[in-house]
């Protein structure tokens, strides 16, 4: 008997069964579905991720105060980043085109009856290019804005919206804390990125925001939660983070330890690509063990299958069937069982990809070498599992299969 006829009889047999052979590649179809979904939705968050951090402004780096070591061990963020930091970056590295200092607090804003706490962020001028905004009503403030400690506001797109409702916000006094504030403009909306919602919040000038609302709490000067620069180019960020790290240890007196860490788009990339990874790598191997109890239901079924069809095997081998006819007839069953379920289950998968970005902001990530990896693996499945029953029914002896019929 050559191949073909064994494919069509494994065929017909299927079909004679079809609710038996449909819940035996169940597993299958469920395995790869789940395999193919989680590394889709994996590679998609992935790609998410990495569009959040590209928002942050073209080519930025941020200066945050304490090592790596105070920073994993110590609750209280340490406040040796000051303004005169920030100025000195902006005026002595060549490789820095803006650079803009942050100093961030919650705050209730009042205006009317309608209040709201929001995140309050004292910045410089320079906050529009380094972070890439714009602001689609009014202005930003200067820097007489900022040395003249001017009670200036400008808000978040949202939180524009949320407190003014339909009114035009530019000109509108709010209460912040005890003082006092003029919005000047409302920042065009951009969407969040990576937790840090500025549509959400309000910037006031620096100088204002340590003088009137926070204080100062350092002998240096207005201590700073972070500085961020913005690079000339992609291939300048490296020599970026060398020249701020020398003129820092410089500024600050250090032999040993540095009191600061420098991070880049890269290295948040680099982390975040590793822990997405890991988990997607984690979610398909718990997605896998649906592929593994798939391929133990198709030999279970294998083997009932062998049970039932004694009669069947023993007249085929009594008119000339091989043992090794009998054997590819079951080994085809099995692989078109489980190849079958691999195919369902791909385009289940490919589907549940498509669905999720369509009503996430996850994008769409079809992975081919998933689906590849995907159908071969649960058709070996099919033929790994499919062994022991085909050859358990090659090896049964005609006459004891007539007689036990």
């Amino acid at each position: 008997m050559n191949i073909v006829e064994s494919m069509k009889m494994a065929g017909k047999t299927l079909l004679s069964n079809k609710l038996r052979s449909a819940l035996t590649m169940l597993g299958i179809v469920i395995g790869n579905a789940s395999v193919i979904a989680m590394i889709g939705i994996g590679e998609g968050g992935q790609k998410y991720v990495a569009k959040q951090l590209e928002s942050l402004g073209p080519n930025v780096l941020f200066v945050i105060p304490g090592n790596e070591e105070t920073q994993r061990i110590s609750f209280d963020v340490p406040r040796n980043l000051v303004l005169a930091d920030a100025d000195a970056i902006a005026s002595q590295v060549p490789t820095v085109v803006g650079v803009a200092p942050e100093l961030n607090r919650r705050q209730r804003v009042t205006f009317g009856n309608r209040n709201s706490d929001v995140n309050i962020i004292g910045s410089t001028p320079s906050f529009l290019q380094v972070r890439d905004f714009t602001t689609s009503k009014g202005r930003f403030f200067t820097d007489i804005d900022m040395k003249r400690n001017n009670q200036v506001i400008v808000l978040g797109g949202k939180f524009a919206t949320k407190l003014f409702g339909s009114t035009n916000p530019i000109g509108q006094s709010v209460r912040v804390k005890d003082s006092r504030f003029e919005v000047i403009g409302v920042l065009t909306e951009k969407g969040s990125s990576v937790g840090a919602d500025y549509d959400s919040a309000a910037i006031v000038p620096l100088t204002t925001s340590a003088n009137r609302l926070i204080g100062r709490n350092s002998p240096y000067g207005i201590a700073l939660d972070y500085i961020v620069a913005s690079a000339r180019d992609g291939q300048s960020v490296d020599a970026a983070v060398f020249q701020i790290t020398n003129l820092l240890r410089l500024r600050h007196k250090i032999t040993n330890e540095d009191d600061f860490t420098i991070r880049t788009q890269k290295d948040a990339l680099q982390t975040v690509g590793q822990i997405s990874g890991a988990l997607t790598i984690m979610l398909a191997a718990i997605a896998a063990i649906s592929l593994f109890v798939g391929g133990i239901g198709i030999m279970n079924i294998m083997l009932v299958s062998v049970t039932e069809r004694t009669h069947e095997i023993g007249l085929r081998k009594a008119i000339g069937a091989t043992e090794q006819d009998i054997l590819l007839q079951f080994m085809i069953e099995a692989v078109i069982v489980s190849a079958a379920g691999g195919l369902i289950g791909t385009a289940v998968g490919v589907s549940g990809i498509v669905l999720v970005g369509a009503l996430t902001p996850l994008e769409a990530a079809i992975s081919p070498v998933a689906i590849g990896s995907a159908v071969g693996i649960s058709g070996a499945i099919g033929l790994f599992f499919g062994v022991f029953p085909a050859r358990r029914a090659a090896k049964l002896d005609p006459i004891v299969a007539l007689r036990s019929a």
